[in-house]
């Protein structure tokens, strides 16, 4: 069974693409990383998926899902962060209501750092092929006032990144993430 956690490289070709979407690969990165470090061990395997093609169709994804969908019944979320990483403030999620219901349980863990929203629908073109077939799915809701400031732009450099808002964005991924793998069963359908 997987959890599976992404983001994925985009708009290198007119700038670095830190912002869009190298925070999501990061924080998503980082999760896996954390975990690890923690010395945790889930009862289901964390997979981090670092996406390609993604603006020329979602290439990559759908490769991906056409080689892993007939073990479609073994991924209990799919996650990814399109959407920058600054100040974070919940979680979207597509799922069932029960489904909702644990995981807006779960994002009471990150009342210490003022991330608990739970809204009504995730994002991603990488795992909407997942969600279109019923796996539930969560996307990064942050402030994303300046996000089209610098998306698609030589101004979306590692300069536009602040460590601490990618931290409490890679801490909502890591929660969410190992809580989920580590469940006695997967997230109701």
């Amino acid at each position: 069974q997987v959890v599976l956690v992404s983001g994925h490289l985009d708009s290198w070709d007119v700038g670095q693409g830190a912002m869009d979407d190298g925070g999501g690969a990061f924080i998503s990165w980082e999760a896996l990383s954390l975990i690890k470090d923690l010395g945790l061990r889930p009862k289901r395997t964390l997979r981090l998926v670092l996406w390609t093609g993604e603006e020329q169709g979602g290439v990559g994804a759908k490769q991906y899902y056409q080689l892993h969908k007939e073990n479609i019944s073994n991924f209990d979320i799919v996650m990814e962060s399109d959407e920058g990483t600054f100040k974070p403030s919940g979680l979207g999620f597509a799922g069932s209501a029960a489904a909702r219901d644990i995981v807006r349980e779960i994002m009471t863990l990150l009342q210490p750092i003022n991330v608990m929203d739970v809204y009504d629908t995730a994002d991603g073109t990488d795992i909407a092929y997942w969600m279109r077939d019923g796996v539930p799915g969560a996307s990064l809701h942050d402030d994303i006032n300046k996000y089209f400031w610098f998306h698609h732009s030589q101004g979306d450099t590692m300069t536009v990144q602040d460590p601490n808002q990618m931290n409490l964005c890679a801490a909502v991924w890591t929660v969410v993430s190992y809580v989920i793998a580590d469940m006695e069963d997967m997230l109701p359908r």
